[in-house]
């Protein structure tokens, strides 16, 4: 079936199976590896993307379903080589340690962000609870994210000095 949707702000067409999931769709098709594939079961939240905004699971969304629907990834986050506040709370924070979580971890802050720009811990570990993370013992990711809260313009120059 022929699906159109715009992804990381570019418009995208393809033919793919019915019952393709938006995961696959983004990694086989487009290239876009930085959506991981973690569990193909929604448990671990690794494939997390925004669906018009929302965050979404993609291995639980068929590539049909996204049809008409604006797409973004991990890699559309970082606009004109300038790091999203959130990416930079997990650089400075500390907020990775393999990486395989970050992406998911990353779409779901962005998600929380746009909604709450000042959430408490308890919300931001509400929020990331569907996202699972086997190395940081989430401190430095509930960090990062507040970090992201406290600079949503990103660091300033004096910080980028001192840093």
């Amino acid at each position: 079936m022929q699906v159109k949707m715009t992804v990381n702000g570019e418009e995208r067409e393809a033919d793919v199976e019915a019952r393709m999931l938006l995961v696959h769709y983004l990694r086989d098709e487009l290239g876009l590896t930085g959506t991981h594939w973690g569990c193909d079961t929604s448990n671990c939240g690794t494939c997390t993307v925004a669906v018009d905004g929302q965050a979404i699971k993609s291995c639980t969304m068929l590539a049909a379903m996204a049809g008409g629907r604006d797409v973004e990834t991990v890699e559309g986050v970082a606009v004109g080589g300038e790091l999203d506040p959130v990416q930079e709370g997990f650089m400075r924070e500390h907020g990775l340690q393999c990486g395989f979580c970050t992406p998911g971890m990353i779409m779901t802050a962005r998600w929380l962000l746009a909604r709450d720009p000042d959430p408490d811990e308890a919300t931001i570990r509400e929020a990331i609870s569907g996202n699972l993370c086997r190395c940081t013992g989430y401190e430095n990711i509930v960090r990062a994210v507040r970090w992201a809260a406290e600079h949503p313009e990103g660091a300033t120059d004096a910080e980028e000095v001192s840093a």
